[in-house]
């Protein structure tokens, strides 16, 4: 090498970023999230929601593991099998997998879960139940098999298995009635828990008997509760915090103080339900007049920051599941909303209830549609509720023409389409808005997961719900991170719901 050479490289090394991918072992992560948990019960459906289950997923593994684009891959089960009708499927489990406690991992552990989210009943989760409610009986032929015997045919079990319910706790802390915040929560996951305030912080260390390995992980993460958006970016520039989720609204900000932003596209939308049992709502050239007064592009330039996409669907760009096509079935188009208002009988226009969240975001969203809708003749009033009272919209007697919300996506996309558009979805105040629709869904349901077959029926789904406007698509939805620069890794977009994973995240030698 000559003397300019060996001065070049000389010089690159040191003008070299400090590389992420030198974890620090030692090392702790203090993360400031907007999101809280009230208990770490796997089970308690607070724990349910898509956007609370960082820390969850951190300390208890499941079943099966979700990988960031949502397929099912082996977990605390190396494997499983479906009998040819889908009606069983068998589950060979992990060998020499403990829980934090000691307690080891086998088919006992897998059928006290199971038996304990039985007998919580209406007590448990959506998730959680859901999973149980597709059993009606379990076998372990040995210690490490499980033969779960379902009601009927089921594709679903391998998501279902990877979610909440899945989740495995040690049976030591499932003795009594033991529930929510009574529950002592060890699991089987790469971080075992050292302290717990509800609603305000959760401290994780890392456990170095799990079974995937614990190199390169911190020693510690630190999950804090910060509702507030400004709080939770100042906490980085202070170093209070050095991991932290950011509205998007303060990216432009978080860049020019120096931040690394990372935006990580979600299967996560702003999505508008429905009640078609509603005489407006039910009829479609109605459905599709909003769906051409809507200028998604334009909310979402103006109210996404960056992090958003207008979308007509429930997938994000980076999913499998999403179909570029489906965003040119209804363009923004003013003209053709006012002629189809006229051909559903409201020539002098219509009116809309709207079931509003009482949160500055909601309003500002709902706000800028209205403006929209108005425009062409469809005048909106807003029902404003508090947030948890979201469930008023679905439960009898129900409440408002439509709710906006934002869908944190499902780990299977056929939930997805069960709980938006399917007859008695959990966001779904009214009927299926079309019979066709709940037919594909239970076709897709009696697939397996590995049967292109299935691919295709979903694919039917996405394009029948968008052309029947069975939900209004406004804007995708990003969760942003702001952290110092080359310091954070292993916080990949994690399609299967509105939280990303943080069992793999590092932080680098060097950084505090």
């Amino acid at each position: 090498m000559t003397g300019l050479a060996t001065v070049l490289a000389m010089l690159a090394l040191l003008a070299a970023p400090a590389r992420a991918a030198d974890p620090n072992p030692n090392g702790s992560i203090v993360y400031f999230d907007a999101v809280s948990n009230q208990t770490l019960d796997p089970r308690e459906p607070q724990n349910n929601s898509s956007f609370a289950q960082g820390p969850i997923m951190a300390i208890f593994d499941s079943l099966v593991t979700l990988d960031a684009a949502g397929n099912p891959t082996p977990g605390l089960a190396e494997s499983w099998k479906y009998n040819a009708d889908l009606t069983e499927i068998t589950l060979t489990l992990r060998r020499g997998v403990t829980f934090h406690d000691g307690t080891p991992f086998n088919a006992a552990a897998v059928v006290r879960n199971f038996q304990r989210t039985t007998e919580l009943g209406q007590r448990a989760g959506y998730a959680a139940l859901e999973t149980v409610s597709q059993m009606a009986a379990m076998e372990t032929p040995d210690d490490y098999t499980v033969r779960l015997k379902l009601k009927g045919p089921n594709g679903q079990m391998p998501y279902l298995l990877g979610t909440q319910g899945g989740m495995m706790i040690s049976p030591a802390s499932l003795e009594g009635d033991a529930f929510g915040s009574s529950l002592k929560p060890v699991g089987a996951g790469p971080f075992k828990v050292r302290s717990f305030e509800s609603n305000v912080r959760t401290v994780m260390e890392r456990y170095d008997g799990y079974w995937g390995g614990a190199a390169g992980r911190p020693a510690t993460i630190e999950h804090q509760f910060v509702p507030d958006g400004r709080a939770r970016l100042n906490a980085v520039r202070s170093g209070q915090a050095n991991l932290a989720l950011i509205d998007p609204r303060q990216i432009a900000e978080a860049k020019s103080a120096g931040f690394a932003v990372q935006i990580n596209e979600k299967n996560s939308t702003w999505d508008i339900y429905l009640n078609v049992k509603r005489q407006n709502i039910g009829n479609l050239k109605v459905r599709q007049a909003f769906m051409h007064a809507l200028d998604r592009q334009a909310v979402s330039d103006a109210l996404g920051y960056g992090a958003s996409k207008p979308t007509a669907q429930l997938f994000a760009q980076s999913s499998p599941m999403y179909d570029a096509a489906l965003e040119e079935i209804y363009p923004f188009d003013q003209a053709k909303a006012k002629k189809l208002l006229t051909e559903a009988g409201y020539p002098n226009g219509v009116d809309i209830v709207w079931v509003l969240l009482n949160t500055p975001e909601y309003k500002q969203i709902a706000e800028a549609v209205q403006a929209m809708m108005g425009e062409v003749g469809i005048r909106i009033k807003f029902d404003v509720v508090d947030v948890s009272q979201y469930i008023t919209f679905r439960r009898p007697p129900t409440r408002g023409d439509i709710m906006m919300a934002r869908w944190g996506g499902r780990p299977d996309p056929l939930q997805s389409f069960q709980e938006v558009t399917g007859t008695g979805g959990s966001v779904n105040a009214g009927d299926a808005a079309s019979p066709e629709i709940d037919a594909l869904i239970e076709k897709a349901r009696r697939l397996d997961p590995a049967d292109p077959a299935r691919t295709a029926v979903l694919k039917q789904l996405a394009r029948l719900t968008t052309e029947l406007a069975a939900h209004f698509g406004i804007m995708t939805r990003s969760n942003v991170y702001a952290y110092k620069p080359g310091c954070i890794s292993g916080i990949p977009a994690y399609l299967p719901t509105g939280n990303d994973r943080i069992n793999d995240v590092k932080i680098a030698v060097g950084c505090k």
